[in-house]
C-alpha cells in the first residue's frame, strides 16, 4: 500500500513539474515577443509632409487635397476661392508594408508616381516606426516655346525622404523626416538643383475623433535671396468614419513634395497663408 502511494506522489509531482516548465516557457515566449504599438497618424500626410503611415495590402485609398489661393488676395478673389489647386491621387496597397501611387495636381499641370514602404514598425522593443518614401513628378506645363532647349527630362523633379515618427502617448505622435530633392529645371537663376532638407511634424489628439496636427520642412540649400520660404503647415484631422478630413492653412499652395518643399511662395509673416483640405476614402 504504501508503496503504491509513493508511485501516486511521485507521478503527481512530476505532472506539476512538466506544468510549471510549460508555463514558464509560454510566459518566455511572451516575454521576447514583439508587440506592435498603434499606428502614430490616422492619414498618410500629417498636413503637407508625409506621416509613416503605409496602406494595407490590398486597400485602394483616394486622396483629394485641394489648396485655395492666397487669403491675402482679399475679396478680389473671394479670399482665395478663385484661385484653386486640386490634386486627385490614388494609392494602392500592393504588397504588406508597401504602396504604389499616382496622382495629378493642376498647379503646373504636374502628374505625380510614389512608392512608400515601411520599413520598421514600432514595438515594445524598437521605439520608432522606419518609413522610405520616394516621388517622381513631371511638370507638363513648361512649353518648348518658352524653353527652345527643353529636353523632356527637364520636366522632371524628385523627392527621396526617410520617415522616422515615434508615437510618444496615446494623444502626441512626433516625426522627423531627412529629405532630398532634386528639380531638373529650377524657378529661380541662382536655385540649386540638389537640395537637402529636414522636416518635423506633430499630432497631438484633442478628442476621439479630432487632432490638432503640424508641419514644418527647413530647406538648407535656400539661397537667402530666394523668394520662396519654407513650409509650415498647420491643420485639424476629423475622423468620420471610412474618411479622415483634414482642414489646414499652410503657405504652399503645392502638394507634392518637391513644389511645396523648394517653392513654398507664401509668407506667414505677411498673411500670405492657403487654406484648403485633405479628403481621404478608403475602399
Amino acid at each position: 500500500m504504501k508503496q503504491n502511494i509513493i508511485y501516486i506522489l511521485v507521478f503527481c509531482l512530476g505532472i506539476s513539474a512538466y506544468a510549471q516548465d510549460d508555463l514558464l516557457n509560454e510566459l518566455e515566449t511572451e516575454a521576447t515577443e514583439e508587440v506592435f504599438e498603434q499606428p502614430a497618424f490616422k492619414a498618410m500626410k500629417i498636413g503637407n509632409l508625409q506621416s509613416t503611415k503605409v496602406a494595407e495590402k490590398g486597400d485602394l485609398y483616394l486622396y483629394v487635397s485641394h489648396r485655395f489661393g492666397s487669403l491675402e488676395d482679399g475679396l478680389s478673389t473671394f479670399f482665395g476661392f478663385d484661385n484653386a489647386n486640386t490634386k486627385i491621387q490614388l494609392v494602392y496597397g500592393v504588397l504588406k508594408n508597401m504602396q504604389i501611387g499616382v496622382s495629378r495636381e493642376s498647379l503646373r499641370k504636374t502628374y505625380g508616381m510614389s512608392l512608400k514602404y515601411k520599413l520598421k514598425g514600432q514595438t515594445n522593443d524598437f521605439p520608432f516606426s522606419l518609413v522610405a518614401y520616394g516621388t517622381a513628378n513631371i511638370n507638363s506645363e513648361i512649353r518648348k516655346d518658352r524653353y527652345p532647349f527643353l529636353k523632356s527630362g527637364d520636366r522632371m523633379s524628385y523627392a527621396t525622404q526617410l520617415l522616422v515618427s515615434r508615437r510618444v502617448s496615446n494623444n502626441l505622435s512626433l516625426e522627423l523626416a531627412p529629405t532630398f530633392v532634386r528639380q531638373n529645371l529650377v524657378l529661380e537663376p541662382f536655385q540649386k538643383h540638389n537640395q537637402i532638407a529636414l522636416g518635423a511634424g506633430g499630432r497631438m489628439k484633442v478628442s476621439k475623433r479630432m487632432s490638432i496636427n503640424l508641419d514644418y520642412v527647413y530647406n538648407f540649400s535656400r539661397h537667402e535671396d530666394s523668394i520662396y520660404k519654407n513650409p509650415l503647415t498647420i491643420g485639424l484631422d476629423i475622423e468620420t468614419g471610412g474618411h479622415v478630413f483634414q482642414l489646414l492653412f499652410t503657405n504652399a499652395q503645392s502638394t507634392n513634395e518637391p513644389g511645396f518643399i523648394s517653392n513654398a511662395e507664401g509668407d506667414w509673416t505677411k498673411g500670405d497663408v492657403f487654406f484648403g483640405f485633405n479628403v481621404v476614402r478608403v475602399f
